[in-house]
């Protein structure tokens, strides 16, 4: 089943209302580049949904085994860089923190599956990005 986003961007600053049809959250860009910071960028949207697929990836394994953990965090940064052909390259790194009674070995055994949740895994894949077709009014 396809997954399917919604975006209604209005005319202040760069703010979108983004919507898989039964949720909402807004989007926005900062107010140095003339948004108004009501809300994440789009690159702060990205990481959200690789953090969180992330800490849900290691509760999920938690549960499955039968491991004991408490909260759960995360921490991702990204870094982009240009190449000389136009193209990016782009770092992400990610630090976290499991809280419970664990041994290293499971503590490092979560975080191995943390970094191959699916999220993850769909980025490291091949992406084919299609042309936008024109959005016929309602």
């Amino acid at each position: 089943m396809a997954t399917e986003i919604k975006i209604k961007n209005i005319p202040t600053g760069y703010q979108s209302i983004i919507s898989n049809g039964k949720h909402s959250i807004l989007g926005d860009e900062p107010i140095n580049v003339k948004g108004t910071d009501l809300g994440m960028t789009p690159t702060q949207l990205v990481l959200a949904g690789i953090s969180m697929c992330k800490v849900a990836t290691i509760r999920n394994v938690a549960r499955r085994k039968k491991i004991a953990i408490g909260d759960v965090d995360a921490e991702l940064s990204q870094v982009a860089k240009k190449n000389k052909d136009g193209s990016y390259t782009t770092e992400v790194t990610s630090s976290i923190k499991i809280e419970g009674d664990i041994t290293d070995e499971q503590r490092a055994m979560l975080i191995k599956e943390a970094d191959n949740c699916y999220v993850t895994r769909l980025i490291k894949g091949d992406w084919v990005i299609h042309e936008s077709a024109v959005l016929e009014e309602v």
